[in-house]
């Protein structure tokens, strides 16, 4: 994993001074990073966060979003590797490993339209237009993954996606997610769209353009988007990245105060161990 750069610091406001005490528990969250291949080199699809959301307003992420609890719906058509599979990766229980799954997938079709499930387990949704009124159920909670599924003949293919990372939101926030990161790729004929009110604007990136755009002040990031979008950036097709064998830690950073800006550290960074539950100026 590449160090993080001293460049990358918190706006002001963005964390409160004092630690909760007790920290607050985190929410179990799924994003996923979806890609292409473009004549120019793997792209990957970015979302700018609408400004006045609550959590990371503003900054430029991956779709993604919390674990709903019918997500662990055991009645799905299911194709690829199983919950415990996933279990074993992600280092969670098999409820929850289906869960997060389900999530991704629900996820990534709320936001961007793109829908990782087939009519079978060899075959994936092209036109995703006769699903236009099942995606605003599912944004609404009307309908459950599971439901919409079910009644459109679907079958969810877990074996489109690939595990990446998990990242947890630091104690210091009091909005926290334990996030697993997810790899698809972009299937054939499917298109992701803006069309989600979560999101500002989106676009197709170069992982090296966008993360040009962090440096010149274009844009923000929040480090797991940064240390992502510099992993992706070694990557020279989406067969390269979905080939990677990613080992899963669970990495919780933390807020330390350097000078007059709060950074966010790794394990492994001097500051690490000796970052203050109290983050004002002293």
């Amino acid at each position: 994993m590449r160090e993080l750069p001293k460049e990358l610091i918190l706006p002001a406001g963005f964390v409160p001074p004092e630690i909760p005490d007790p920290p607050v528990t985190p929410k179990d969250a799924a994003t996923v990073m979806l890609v292409r291949d473009t004549g120019d080199g793997l792209e990957v699809f970015l979302q700018r966060r609408v400004l006045g959301m609550a959590f990371a307003g503003g900054m430029t992420v991956f779709p993604g979003g919390g674990v709903d609890r019918r997500d662990a719906d055991t009645s799905l058509a299911w194709h690829g590797p199983s919950p415990a599979w996933w279990a074993d990766r992600f280092a969670c229980d098999l409820s929850l490993a289906r869960a997060l799954v389900c999530a991704a997938v629900r996820e990534t079709f709320e936001e961007s339209g793109v829908l990782l499930a087939g009519p079978s387990e060899d075959s994936v949704v092209s036109d995703v237009r006769p699903y236009a009124e099942a995606r605003a159920q599912l944004v609404n909670r009307e309908l459950s993954l599971a439901g919409f599924l079910a009644e459109s003949g679907l079958v969810l293919r877990a074996d489109l996606l690939m595990p990446w990372s998990n990242w947890v939101t630091p104690v210091e926030e009091r909005r926290r997610f334990d996030a697993r990161f997810f790899l698809a790729a972009l299937p054939v004929g499917q298109r992701a769209d803006g069309a989600t009110t979560e999101a500002a604007d989106t676009r197709w990136q170069r992982p090296t353009d966008a993360l040009e755009d962090w440096k010149e002040g274009k844009v923000g990031l929040m480090p797991p988007t940064w240390t992502t979008l510099a992993e992706l950036e070694e990557c020279a097709t989406v067969a390269d990245a979905m080939g990677r064998q990613r080992v899963i830690d669970k990495l919780m950073p933390r807020v330390a105060r350097d000078g007059d800006v709060l950074r966010i550290v790794l394990p492994g960074d001097p500051a690490y161990d000796t970052a203050s539950s109290h983050l004002d100026p002293t």
